[in-house]
């Protein structure tokens, strides 16, 4: 990105393959009441016809015609095609981005003002937590998170050291159906729902996974957007939220999670299939953590693209992430830095 001006309307980015939902509806109609751009970026199964006031749909042959680099490269039936959406935003320099998926009804919370630098209570050489445990008693834990440190004590809460930090990337949580492994729903109860009066910063050398469900994102930290595509689906956005920690860190930034803005109605899942594509997860989440705290990094936001394909290499080289994922993650960087 050549330059650091920031000043257009906030973007909302969407994935979907369904027709026009009432969550989508209420997304492009809050959206154009604020003045937000709303993109939904849609793949092979999505409606031909697809239309909402108030929302601009980018379908496979309109994305191609984006003339990013990295549109020809993905694959389609993937996730990861968020990542042209992104692209999307980010050229009309969006002071804030937020993304959300498409069974995900957003509360008024979801629309309230926000602050790159919060003041909050901050936690950081914590290792691997549970950070659902500061947001409810109920034995659950955000997907992604190691099953061996599903119960390992949290520090408590009231006890943290508060301070003003910059955290570009902020994660909301999501009531009634939260995002979960496949473990806990097939085996614990659901809703649930979290406590609203509680925010939490974590720092360098405490890791947990957040999601792509209700995140927000300032420009400082949209190069650490980018989605993988040759990885497990149910691990594209956790692994990434492992690469965007561990790049944070050099940065002084920290993750900012707060309480639900957003309630979740699951589309349908197989959740055997889910529990398949979560295994390289559950076997190697740890591992990641251990393999990219230990690279060397730069500090500084001009280094941030370098620090992305050296974290992504480093997953290459677990062969956790697939040799073609270089391509994508390079024509990334080089289609950010034509900004």
């Amino acid at each position: 990105m050549k330059d650091s001006s920031f000043e257009g309307p906030v973007s909302v980015i969407v994935t979907s393959i369904a027709a026009p939902n009432s969550e989508m509806r209420e997304l492009a109609s809050q959206c154009k009441a604020r003045g937000y751009s709303f993109y939904v970026i849609g793949d092979v199964p999505s409606p031909a016809d697809f239309s909402i006031d108030g929302c601009e749909f980018y379908s496979l042959e309109r994305q191609r015609a984006t003339g990013f680099k990295i549109a020809e490269l993905m694959p389609t039936r993937h996730y990861s095609r968020k990542n042209i959406g992104y692209l999307l935003a980010i050229q009309k320099r969006p002071s804030m981005l937020l993304e959300t998926d498409d069974d995900n009804q957003p509360m008024p919370e979801f629309w309230n003002a926000r602050t790159q630098r919060p003041r909050a209570p901050a936690l950081s050489a914590n290792g691997w937590t549970n950070v659902y445990g500061y947001f409810t008693e109920a034995n659950i834990w955000p997907r992604g998170l190691p099953l061996d440190a599903v119960r390992t004590p949290l520090p408590e809460f009231e006890k943290l050291p508060e301070a003003e930090l910059d955290c570009p990337i902020q994660q909301g949580l999501a009531n009634e159906d939260p995002d979960v492994d496949a473990i806990y729903r097939l085996l614990l109860p659901l809703p649930i729902s979290f406590r609203t009066d509680r925010r939490l910063a974590l720092g360098r050398g405490t890791w947990c996974p957040f999601n792509s469900q209700s995140t927000a994102w300032y420009p400082a930290a949209y190069p650490l957007l980018y989605l993988p595509s040759y990885c497990s689906f149910r691990m594209t956005d956790i692994w990434r939220s492992f690469v965007a920690q561990r790049i944070a860190w050099e940065n002084g930034w920290s993750v900012l999670f707060k309480g639900p803005d957003v309630f979740q109605q699951r589309n349908e899942h197989n959740l055997m299939k889910d529990f398949a594509d979560e295994v390289p997860g559950y076997l190697n989440n740890r591992k990641i953590g251990t393999q990219l705290d230990a690279l060397k990094l730069e500090a500084g936001t001009e280094n941030l693209g370098a620090n992305l394909i050296r974290c992504y290499e480093e997953l290459v080289r677990l062969e956790l992430v697939g040799g073609k994922e270089m391509d994508l993650v390079k024509a990334w960087v080089m289609d950010l830095e034509s900004f």
